[in-house]
């Protein structure tokens, strides 16, 4: 920062710790209606007003005027801000001509508000939650409808979102559904269908949200694969999703080169379900040489290791994978580098962990739409853009030449 006046370097950290001591030695908080903060950014939004209004008047306060607009006063407005509520006095002209920009005419609250809301809205925060975190945090009433208004505003913006043209081909795409729970005459159990592509850059591109219609599942897979299709994906090299019935298929009739990949994530989860929590770690330690063995009978060791340690405590676990390792066996056909890719369980299972805190955090919804734009705010909040994107691998040069050889001519 530069001091206007006389031109020299003020050091920010010096200023910031002379404010702080002057506050405390006056007995003045940092936070709350008379706090440092408060009184700052009331100085700040003043200040800035000011100075829109010299730049719309063309001339400095107290100098004779041209036009004949000048100054008329100033009336009081409180708007919320990131800090609490901030009474500030908005400056005037006399012909009422003046539109401010940084606080605008009848504008209540400050943008950065509304990134608040929005914000934990995707943590699963009902309106209600959110409306008592402004009392108790800023001792502001935010109404429950206001914050509807600031949520809804997102609705446009999710519609472009699900609508945008994508990539024309994609080396890996993970396709799953989400239990939610939402009131249609009685809470149910209803599935979202959620499809991420792993983009030739190596950004995880997550590529839309479903509500599903009750119906079958591999049929409803059918129409979300052929709208991804027809926003842009000529070509899909690996598809990877659960087993359910019907669904290599759907994918075939989308994509016929693509390569239908059980997702070996799932079955490890299932894995973990028939299990004591306090045995996670070690059991997930042991069960990883079997899907990262170089071939099927090095896995088929290794699995035999596995069942010796856990399989007489439990039995079901043996079986489940027992009856999986045909779907199983042609993922140890992959490069490594392709393997570590789609079997980033950090990766899908952070996002998977996003979604379901803030489906958990809220019980059920009241439909559809309400669902939707939860789970949209929570990809909002992934990245700044809106789109969901994110590095997939930190290594992704060796992986992408490992699919330019597995799919030559389709990696370009």
């Amino acid at each position: 920062m530069i001091d206007p006046v006389t031109g020299e370097i003020i050091d920010e950290q010096q200023l910031a710790e002379q404010l702080l001591r002057q506050a405390k030695e006056q007995g003045v908080d940092l936070l709350g209606p008379d706090g440092l903060l408060n009184g700052l950014t009331k100085r700040v939004l003043e200040s800035a007003l000011e100075v829109e209004l010299t730049e719309h008047l063309g001339h400095e306060k107290h100098q004779l005027s041209e036009g004949g607009n000048i100054r008329n006063g100033t009336r009081s407005k409180t708007v919320l801000t990131e800090v609490g509520p901030v009474q500030i006095d908005v400056p005037r002209d006399r012909d009422g001509s003046f539109e401010p920009k940084i606080v605008k005419k009848r504008q209540r609250r400050l943008t950065g508000v509304d990134e608040i809301v929005l914000s934990l809205t995707a943590r699963g925060l009902t309106t209600g939650e959110v409306a008592a975190h402004f009392d108790d945090v800023y001792g502001a009433q935010v109404s429950k409808d206001t914050i509807s208004r600031i949520t809804d505003k997102v609705i446009e913006e999710m519609t472009d979102w699900a609508n945008r043209p994508l990539d024309r081909v994609y080396p890996v795409v993970f396709i799953d559904a989400l239990v939610v729970k939402v009131r249609d005459g009685q809470v149910r159990n209803k599935p979202f269908y959620i499809a991420v592509g792993v983009t030739v850059n190596g950004e995880r591109d997550i590529l839309g949200i479903w509500a599903g219609d009750g119906g079958e599942g591999a049929k409803f897979w059918l129409g979300v694969l052929t709208e991804i299709k027809n926003r842009g994906v000529e070509d899909v090299c690996i598809v990877v999703c659960d087993g359910l019935k019907g669904l290599p298929e759907s994918i075939n009739t989308a994509w016929p080169l693509a390569t239908v990949q059980t997702c070996v994530i799932h079955l490890i989860r299932n894995t973990f379900r028939f299990a004591s929590r306090h045995y996670w770690e070690e059991m997930g330690k042991d069960l990883r040489p079997v899907y990262t063995a170089p071939t099927e009978v090095a896995a088929a060791e290794r699995f035999r290791e596995f069942d010796a340690k856990w399989g007489a405590q439990y039995p079901a676990i043996t079986k489940l994978w027992q009856n999986a390792w045909s779907e199983f066996v042609p993922f140890l056909d992959w490069d490594v580098e392709i393997r570590r890719v789609i079997c980033s369980t950090n990766a899908i299972e952070s996002l998977n962990a996003r979604y379901r805190r803030a489906v958990r955090a809220r019980g059920h919804f009241p439909n559809d739409a309400a669902a939707l734009k939860c789970l949209y705010l929570v990809t909002r909040s992934l990245d700044p853009t809106g789109r969901g994107r994110a590095r997939w691998a930190t290594r992704w040069k060796p992986a992408l030449n490992a699919f330019a050889i597995a799919f030559e001519g389709r990696i370009n």
